[in-house]
């Protein structure tokens, strides 16, 4: 994830611990960045829309072989014992799993930081207050587009309605809301829209996406934006941020799974606000860009781990053969081992890519799905070989 926000506006927001090893005001004390992963475990993989990009291909079913509440504390105890930072869980829709709440007290209990990531649709008065009541206080709610645009990404009519009401029922029981937008060409022209809504409803906090090549996710392949199309709606995220700090809205912005977006920001800040640049270049330097398989891990609805969310076609072993925590420790795990020592297997444009290191490679899941090559170009890059190769002024670490 790039805060936008905190590179751009130096607004201290909460994740910074995790992203760049800063403490927010009445945050945890951080470790260092990517000391222990986030753990994105999709608890189920039920759901009751047909979202056209869901990385899961999730269906309203019943899906054989999900861990069972007693395997899933279990889980949750190795996690906590290991140090994670956050638990999401995520789906499927998640609020689909009966014991959802247990789950969250469990884990909360336990000290560890949770949140949810959901369609919405089931976030009703008394599920939402369940959740509090279990120690949730933060939520991401996916919303991509306005009424008829949502309806159709989701493939499911009134989808959108449910979904804002789920928003508002959220924000009335003091959750911190994270909307979630993906781009693509389906809906890109609803963006600025989306921006004015939430600041609108209240919502502290919107994070774009960039479409990940996975699940039904690979069908929207020819809908995924092109370089010039991706590159104005980043430059427009960037402008909208400063413009909420100016309004007052103090939107918490983010841009999520395309790391090429650091590049740019410090690219566009040399003209657009030069006295941010050095910050944002260290801040970028910190840290690190893509974090697959080192800051970042899934454990999928069946129990099997993965270096990421997206990337369930890469299976590093299972937790219902031998914890979390010994499976991401293997040393003897040469896939592991190579997604944490990348840049020497990547291929070009990214090994002399003057970026790399703060790019690190850029998203491998949409890189092995266009090219077949986990190593091969990530496809979602938009910058220019004059500006992968051009003179900046070097990355550094620290901030003045």
């Amino acid at each position: 994830m790039l805060s936008v926000t905190r590179l751009l506006n130096d607004e201290r927001t909460p994740g910074d611990d995790l992203r760049y090893g800063e403490r927010h005001p009445g945050g945890p004390k951080p470790k260092s960045v990517h000391y222990r992963p986030i753990v994105v475990w999709n608890i189920t993989r039920t759901c009751n829309l047909h979202c056209a990009h869901c990385y899961a291909s999730s269906k309203d079913e019943i899906y054989p072989g999900e861990l069972d509440t007693t395997q899933a504390k279990g889980v949750l105890d190795d996690l906590a014992a290991f140090e994670i930072p956050v638990v999401l869980f995520s789906g499927g829709e998640p609020t689909m799993r009966p014991d959802l709440p247990e789950l969250i007290e469990h884990a909360t209990k336990l000290g560890s930081r949770t949140l949810i990531s959901t369609n919405g649709t089931l976030l009703t008065k008394e599920m939402v207050a369940r959740l509090s009541a279990a120690g949730l206080n933060r939520v991401g709610i996916s919303l991509d587009g306005l009424e008829k645009t949502h309806d159709k990404f989701r493939g499911s009519k009134g989808a959108f309605k449910k979904t804002l009401q789920g928003i508002r029922n959220s924000i009335d029981a003091g959750m911190r809301v994270s909307m979630r937008v993906t781009m693509t060409k389906r809906n890109i022209h609803d963006l600025p829209a989306l921006f004015d809504l939430a600041e609108a409803e209240g919502v502290p906090r919107l994070c774009v996406y960039h479409l990940a090549y996975a699940g039904r996710g690979e069908k929207l392949l020819p809908f995924d934006l092109e370089p010039e199309e991706r590159r104005a709606a980043v430059e427009f995220i960037f402008r909208r941020t400063q413009e909420s700090k100016a309004n007052g809205s103090n939107l918490e912005v983010l841009t999520v799974d395309n790391h090429a977006d650091g590049p740019l920001l410090s690219m566009w800040s040399r003209k657009h606000a030069p006295d941010r640049t050095a910050a944002i270049d260290a801040l970028l330097a910190r840290n690190g860009g893509n974090s697959a398989g080192r800051g970042i891990a899934c454990i999928d609805n069946l129990g099997d781990v993965h270096p990421d969310q997206f990337w369930w076609t890469r299976n590093l072993g299972s937790v219902k053969e031998r914890p979390f925590s010994e499976i991401w420790t293997d040393p003897d795990n040469e896939f592991l081992a190579q997604l944490r020592d990348r840049k020497p297997l990547l291929g070009e444009p990214c090994k002399s890519c003057k970026w790399l290191s703060v790019c690190n490679g850029n998203l491998r899941v949409r890189a092995e799905s266009a090219t077949g090559d986990p190593w091969g170009h990530d496809p979602a890059c938009y910058l220019t070989p004059e500006e992968t190769g051009a003179a900046v002024t070097p990355i550094t670490e620290g901030v003045a």
